[in-house]
């Protein structure tokens, strides 16, 4: 009887289950699908790239699913639900984790752009736990919510970002609490700088380069999407109910009721510095994700638009 509960404790706690991902396409989402398939995850991977999801699966040690699915949508992710649990069986952890990013002023970036960010990031993450909690709750599973620091303290140029990251914070400690009598768990992960398709040409960007140099040292470093998902897997294998990447982020919310004002010292300082050119920035869609999404997104609306006047 002790040899076979010590080869039950063994068994990694990850192996055979389900793990849904989603914005799996690239980036973060793509290199935790590698690290959660390692870990012996059967991995379901939505996103709007449909041959970018397949080339990411290919790189999957196990079994895997891609399901191009807009998570801003209800009804493509209810049939992108559907779909997993089908193929795969029920989801065990879901990671929500799909978003994209504008920076530039909040005045002159078009109302249905910001609208977009807001729709992918916050009603998608909502929309996610929508789908998928009847499945966690079956499986007593974990829901991770990809947050950010931008949800620790607001930066100019970044509203929609920084207000979809605030909000899913606020989404997920609310969630946690009506889902724990279920055995669901909600953890929340708040990443920093991380080097994927979003962050290219970080240094040429005035809003983001300006944001980055006025932080201290130690948080001017970019972390690898690999060491990020590493970070991330742990959490997930301990059901944690925060994760930050980097670690040291975690000394950081006790600080949070000052980021507001230094926020605001560093913009006063930087438009006193460069009148103007802060501001005079383009208004632009971070990453080739995004980009992705927001074409995808026009294209669709456009078509729609040309059906109903035919």
């Amino acid at each position: 009887m002790r040899d076979s509960g010590r080869r039950r404790a063994a068994v990694p706690p990850l192996r055979g289950r389900v793990a849904v991902i989603t914005g799996a396409a690239r980036g973060v989402g793509e290199a935790l699908a590698r690290s959660l398939s390692g870990a012996g995850m059967h991995v379901a991977l939505l996103g709007r790239e449909r041959d970018s999801l397949r080339e990411a699966a290919t790189a999957l040690s196990g079994p895997s699913l891609c399901v191009e699915s807009d998570i801003a949508d209800r009804a493509s992710l209810a049939h992108a639900a559907r779909q997993v649990e089908a193929e795969l069986g029920p989801a065990s952890v879901v990671v929500a984790n799909a978003g994209i990013a504008v920076s530039g002023p909040f005045d002159r970036t078009a109302p249905e752009l910001w609208q977009r960010v807001i729709d992918v990031n916050l009603t998608g993450s909502a929309n996610t736990a929508r789908a998928f909690l009847p499945q966690l709750a079956a499986t007593r599973g974990y829901l991770l919510q990809i947050a950010s620091t931008a949800a620790f303290g607001s930066a100019p140029m970044m509203s929609a970002y920084c207000a979809s990251k605030a909000g899913v914070e606020s989404f997920a400690l609310a969630l946690r609490g009506e889902v724990e009598p279920d055995g669901v768990q909600v953890g929340i992960a708040y990443l920093h700088w991380t080097g994927t398709d979003m962050l290219t040409g970080l240094d040429d960007d005035p809003v983001l380069e300006a944001l980055r140099r006025n932080q201290p040292r130690i948080a001017r470093r970019v972390h690898t999407a690999d060491q990020v998902a590493r970070w991330l897997t742990q959490g997930v294998t301990h059901r944690a109910p925060y994760i930050y990447a980097p670690p040291w982020l975690r000394w950081c919310q006790p600080l949070r009721p000052l980021f507001p004002a230094l926020a605001a010292r560093a913009t006063r300082r930087e438009l006193r510095r460069n009148p103007g050119a802060t501001l005079s920035s383009p208004v632009g869609v971070l990453g080739t994700g995004g980009l992705a999404d927001w074409n995808s997104y026009r294209a669709s609306r456009s078509s729609g638009s040309t059906r109903a006047d035919s």
